[in-house]
């Protein structure tokens, strides 16, 4: 376990994370945020943007034929372990608000076809936050913000290329995998708000509470 106390901003795809990421990296003073996001990683740690670049442009569509999902699964790890360690970075007593950590990782490579995996066993022993917060979006929402699918990758719906039916089927299964995947801890939903300054507005209330 660690002392670091940190928090978990989670969400299906579309939910407006990255957007309340990036207003939090600067509207919590005394707090640190980790993310994948390349506006949220140094400089240092560019492999892990060109990583994420990869697995989108190369590795998915692919998926299944060039590359398998254990393939992938041990892609998306080294994100996995980039967060666990920038936590460990972090100073003793200094807030942290991650995003997603392994738990939308882990849903993601379930869904993919790897329902099982080693892998899972050792994410799960990685420390655990105080508090986890879902942003909800209902799929409606998120296929609007999706470009009506022109945005997606394959990782964010089911079938051979976007489709409503796809789409929410897979979000509503993501969200179910993730809220199973963090049932042993606090989770605080914030329910669907009206763009990023409400919905940052009302995780900021979470936190301060």
């Amino acid at each position: 376990m660690t002392d670091r106390p940190f928090y978990v901003l989670l969400g299906p795809d579309r939910a407006g994370k990255s957007s309340v990421m990036a207003e939090m990296a600067s509207a919590l003073p005394g707090w640190q945020t980790v993310s994948t996001d390349d506006d949220l990683v140094a400089g240092e740690h560019g492999l892990v943007t060109r990583l994420r670049r990869m697995v989108v442009k190369d590795v998915l569509p692919g998926l299944g034929t060039a590359y398998s999902p254990d393939f992938l699964a041990e892609l998306l790890g080294a994100a996995v372990v980039y967060l666990r360690d920038q936590l460990e970075r972090q100073e003793p007593g200094v807030p942290v608000l991650m995003d997603s950590y392994y738990y939308k990782i882990l849903a993601k490579c379930r869904l993919a076809g790897l329902d099982e995996h080693p892998l899972y066993a050792w994410w799960r022993s990685f420390p655990q936050p105080r508090e986890v917060i879902y942003l909800d979006v209902s799929p409606e929402t998120a296929w609007r913000r999706s470009g009506r699918g022109a945005r997606l990758n394959p990782l964010e719906y089911f079938g051979p290329r976007p489709a409503w039916l796809g789409f929410e089927s897979y979000q509503t299964n993501l969200g179910k995998l993730m809220l199973e995947e963090t049932g042993r801890l606090p989770v605080t939903v914030v329910e669907e708000r009206p763009g990023t300054a409400a919905t940052a507005a009302a995780v900021r209330e979470v936190l301060a509470a």
